[in-house]
């Protein structure tokens, strides 16, 4: 039994020292600096207590990116999880070259978010512009991405276009792992699709859908990459009558601030970002792990 624990704590060692190095001190080391003044060049560090934060409440920029990026996960979620499941439907189907289909709808996500970016910005800044112009169709002559109004939903709609196929496995690998024989029984009953999809397969993928709500939350709230190259947090907006970025979220605004040498308060909006991804992961795991049990 001692030499049981002692091979389980050898092989848990190495992946325990490498998050505690990696994850864990570097956690307490920024929830420290974010009560600081610190600029990421002095050597000299003020304490400054809760300061930073107090600062971030009264900032109409923060508090825009922030409520943006919520409404940017909302959307994300909705979206991602409506169309994955529809393309999982599709490809465990009897469709014919359904192998083809799926390899074609998870390509997307093998493309990287910059490049993904920087495509998508030609198509809706250029190519669409042009055909608007060209066939006077007056919706398509103005990039959705110059619009406050728009723009997040251009950004949420390529996500989906980059995210679906990814989650839509998720959803396949547990269509698949429902016996046959309760959609055949069902089928015999006289029940029709739809009835099938509601009463059979959701209830029965509740496991899945929590997983896949949890990736695309995380991955909605720390979206990066395609935010900087898709729109750098352009066109410009005003919030309370202040000047903010109409598509800057939450992480593009942290890193924003980290570059303007203002470490400390990029600190404590990170540590503002980790609470509240905390937060509503935590309570969306428990609702859904609650529905999976009542189901």
């Amino acid at each position: 039994m001692k030499q049981s624990r002692f091979v389980n704590v050898l092989f848990t060692a190495p992946c325990a020292i490498a998050f505690t190095m990696i994850i864990i001190i570097p956690f307490f080391f920024g929830l420290y600096y974010s009560m600081t003044d610190w600029n990421g060049v002095n050597d000299k560090v003020n304490f400054v207590g809760l300061n930073n934060f107090r600062i971030l409440l009264s900032a109409p920029e923060f508090l825009f990116a922030f409520l943006i990026t919520i409404a940017y996960t909302v959307i994300n979620i909705v979206l991602v999880n409506i169309v994955s499941f529809s393309l999982s439907l599709i490809v465990t189907s009897r469709l014919r070259r359904r192998n083809f289909y799926r390899a074609g709808f998870f390509v997307p996500y093998l493309i990287g978010g910059i490049v993904l970016g920087y495509i998508w910005q030609f198509i809706l800044n250029n190519i669409l512009v042009e055909i608007g112009k060209s066939l006077s169709i007056e919706v398509l002559q103005t990039s959705f991405l110059s619009l406050p109004n728009s723009v997040i939903w251009t950004m949420a709609a390529v996500n989906t276009w980059q995210y679906a196929g990814y989650i839509m496995l998720i959803y396949v690998a547990s269509v698949q792992s429902i016996p046959a024989s309760l959609m055949e029984a069902a089928n015999v009953d006289g029940a029709n699709y739809f009835t099938r999809v509601f009463r059979i397969l959701i209830p029965m993928m509740a496991n899945a859908f929590t997983i896949s709500l949890f990736l695309t939350l995380t991955t909605s709230f720390k979206q990066f990459d395609m935010n900087l190259t898709l729109t750098n947090g352009g066109p410009a907006t005003r919030f309370f009558d202040e000047p903010v970025k109409a598509s800057q979220l939450l992480a593009m605004n942290i890193f924003n601030t980290a570059t303007a040498n203002r470490m400390a308060e990029a600190q404590a909006k990170a540590v503002v970002l980790f609470v509240a991804l905390l937060v509503v992961s935590l309570i969306q795991v428990a609702i859904s792990k609650k529905k999976e049990v009542e189901m």
